[in-house]
Formats: structure tokens, sequence, C-alpha cells
């Protein structure tokens, strides 16, 4: 991966250095565009990270607006209940933002961001990387040359296993409500799902066991409806071995195996298109019938790091040359879903997103 090349450099702060922090930072460590001057953290891990890339360390945003380092945009990858205020605080101090999702660990803080993003002239992107992912750039095009044809459904896996450890200190708020499989995994699927397919408007779910002793819920069958028509059927869970998911399918997570087995399979009216092995099989130039065989042909993806390809987009964002590829609304739109589908978990009920949203707002 090659970034583009410009001067002047934007300077950029990192916000959080959990489990996502370090690995921001060496994005932009990485990137000739771009020069990492600070971290901010009140833990004793800010200081350690800070010293390994030879930056200053500051324990709170107020401290590093006020310092030499104020930085022209930062990326904030702190605990899901502090984004909206964070970024808020940021933009309001004339910085701009890389928001890891979600926007808000609640919708009432995702709306009160939504409104801060419409009356500022500080950008916020928010981190929905996969977009950026080469395997969703080359589905996202096939969809939109009708390669499928018309689009009927779409059958989804994200399913894994989270050891111990990814729930301990400093991370222990994982176990809690805000931290289970929906807001931290399945809402970059629906991110997926909506910009590929568009808005979700209904949605049921059936729990699935549970086998820890957490507050979160650990996974769940869901089904969906699109406003297109398209329908979904789509499984989490966190809490079991499986190679099928979208870090284990495209690699782009390096802390978690590449397995190359598909998550998704998109059905059309033309041919079914399985990711990321990228078969497309159809019946091109044959009579379309259950007793002719089905004809593969593979889709090529080209190189490239979603964090990198991100990052390259943010970094014009803060430049006045793009605007973001994925706003505070379109993140707001995920949230929703997904507080709808914590609803359907634990209520059984089918959630309307339309009514479920104008009744949180009301």
């Amino acid at each position: 991966m090659n970034f583009t090349n410009s001067n002047p450099q934007i300077k950029i702060a990192v916000i959080g250095v959990g489990l996502i922090g370090p690995r921001h930072c060496a994005t932009v460590a990485k990137s000739p565009d771009a020069q990492l001057i600070a971290v901010v953290d009140p833990m004793p891990q800010g200081v350690k990270l800070a010293a390994k890339f030879g930056i200053t360390p500051y324990s709170s945003i107020k401290d590093l607006l006020s310092s030499p380092h104020k930085p022209d945009g930062a990326i904030v990858c702190t605990p899901n209940n502090t984004h909206a205020a964070l970024a808020i605080e940021l933009t309001l101090g004339g910085v701009h933002v890389l928001l890891e999702k979600p926007v808000a660990a609640d919708l009432e803080g995702g709306q009160r961001l939504l409104q801060h993003s419409r009356q500022t002239k500080f950008q916020i992107l928010v981190g929905h990387h996969r977009r950026f992912n080469p395997y969703i750039v080359v589905v996202k095009e096939a969809l939109e040359s009708r390669a499928l044809g018309q689009i009927i459904a779409i059958n989804g896996l994200w399913t894994l296993f989270k050891p111990p450890e990814y729930f301990e200190a400093p991370t222990e708020w994982r176990k809690s409500k805000s931290g289970g499989v929906v807001l931290m995994n399945l809402i970059h699927e629906v991110d997926l799902l909506q910009y590929m397919f568009g808005q979700i408007t209904r949605i049921h779910a059936e729990k699935a066991l549970s086998t820890r002793n957490h507050e979160a819920e650990e996974g769940a069958a869901l089904t969906l409806r699109f406003e297109s028509g398209v329908v979904g059927s789509f499984l989490i869970a966190d809490n079991l071995p499986s190679p099928h998911n979208f870090e284990s399918g495209t690699g782009e997570n390096p802390l978690i195996p590449q397995t190359g087995e598909n998550f998704y399979t998109i059905f059309g009216t033309d041919s079914s298109l399985s990711v990321p092995s990228m078969i497309r099989w159809s019946y091109d130039g044959v009579e379309k019938s259950w007793h002719v065989p089905l004809i593969p042909n593979n889709l090529d993806v080209p190189d490239g790091v979603p964090f990198e390809l991100q990052f390259s987009h943010f970094v014009q964002v803060c430049r006045g040359n793009e605007n973001p590829k994925c706003t505070v609304g379109d993140g707001l739109s995920a949230l929703i879903v997904c507080e709808a589908a914590k609803r359907a978990i634990f209520s059984g009920e089918t959630v309307n997103i339309a009514e479920f949203a104008q009744a949180v707002y009301s």
C-alpha cells in the first residue's frame, strides 16, 4: 500500500490506547502524509505507547488542545460511551475527527452528535473502515453494475470465539450492554449491509445461548428486510470457534488468523456471489435452469489495507479535499438498527425500524 505523498503533513493525535489505538498509531506513523504527534489516555499504557513512538502522552483532551501539540486531526478509539462527548470536545477545539464506531453508546448521544456535526465546520468521519476494504469495493462495484442482476437476498455470518482476556481490564466494559457483540461487531455488518443494499426497515431476532456471566448479549439469529425489497438472514456469535467472519475471511485484522472462508453470500436474479472467495455463479451464455451446470468465475480483488485506505481518506478530509465517506448520519443509522436488533433479541418481537426510531426521538 502506497500512501499519496503530499505536503504539509497532517498532525494527528490518537485518543485511547486500548486494543485498536496502537494499530491506528502504527498506521499514522507509516504515512508520509501525516505526523503522529501525541496520544491521549489517562492510563499508564498511554505513556508506554507514546514512548514506543517517540511522541508526547497526555492524560486528557483538554491538556492536548492547550499544548504545543494541538493536532489537525484526531482518531478517537475510546470506550463506546465516550465517543460522542469526545468528538464534540475535539471539534469544538478545532480538530477534525476520525471516530471509531459506534458513533455513541446510545441513540441520545448519537442524535446529539449528529446535531452538533451539522453546526461545525470541522469534519467527523465515522470509522466503519470496512467500506474501504478491497473486497467490499469490488462487491459494491458489482452491485452498481448489476453484475448479479436484481438482488433478492443476502445471507451473512459473523461467528468466532473471543478469549477471556478480551474482557479484562482496562476493557472490562465489554462485558456490559454497550460492549456486546451487537454494538462491537454487528454494527460493522449493519453499516456494510446498508451501504450495499440500502436501509434496513424491519428486523427480527432469536437470542442465542449465552455461555459467560456477562450483561452483554453473545449472539443471535437475525432476519432482515430492506427498503429495496431485499431480504436477509444473519447469524452473529462471539462465544464459539468458527472461521466464518469478516476478519478471518479477509485477513484484514493481523491479530486474527486468515481462513479465507466465506461470510457473505449475495443472491441476484442473474447470479450469486460468495465473499471472500469472490466466486460468481451464473448461467451466463447458457440456458437458465437448475438442470444446467452453473458457471463459476472469480472477481479480481486488488491489494489494499483498509485501515490505510481509510486513513488516506481522512487525510484528504482534514485538508478539505474530500467529504467523509461515512458520515455521522450513516453511523447513527447503523446504531439505530443495532439498538433495534438488541430490542428484538431481548424481547423476541419483530421491530419496525422507523417506528422504533420515532418512539426513541418523540
